[in-house]
């Protein structure tokens, strides 16, 4: 049992939450990140593609160009679906 003016307490009372504006003009204010992380993604899958054709250390340079552009794509998507989600929310 914790007694109530512990650092526990202190600390929980301390947490902000952002509310529903806060929210918004975050998600309006950073939109452009979330069509940089998917162009760049789609310009890294692109290129992965073409270099996993080739032998060697190309195909390997491909693989992970292939990799961490699908993973920005989604990234990109994922800040683009929250963007909304917000917008049409609040």
């Amino acid at each position: 049992m914790v007694a109530h003016g512990t650092m526990e307490t202190e600390t929980y009372q301390q947490i902000h939450l952002p509310d529903s504006d806060e929210l918004e003009e975050f998600f309006a204010e950073y939109e452009w990140i979330h069509l940089t992380l998917g162009v760049v993604g789609n310009m890294l899958f692109f290129s992965g593609s073409i270099l996993f054709l080739f032998e060697d250390q190309l195909q390997t340079v491909g693989i992970w160009a292939f990799i961490v552009g699908s993973f920005l794509m989604l990234v990109g998507s994922v800040g683009n679906a929250l963007v909304k989600y917000v917008r049409d929310r609040w």
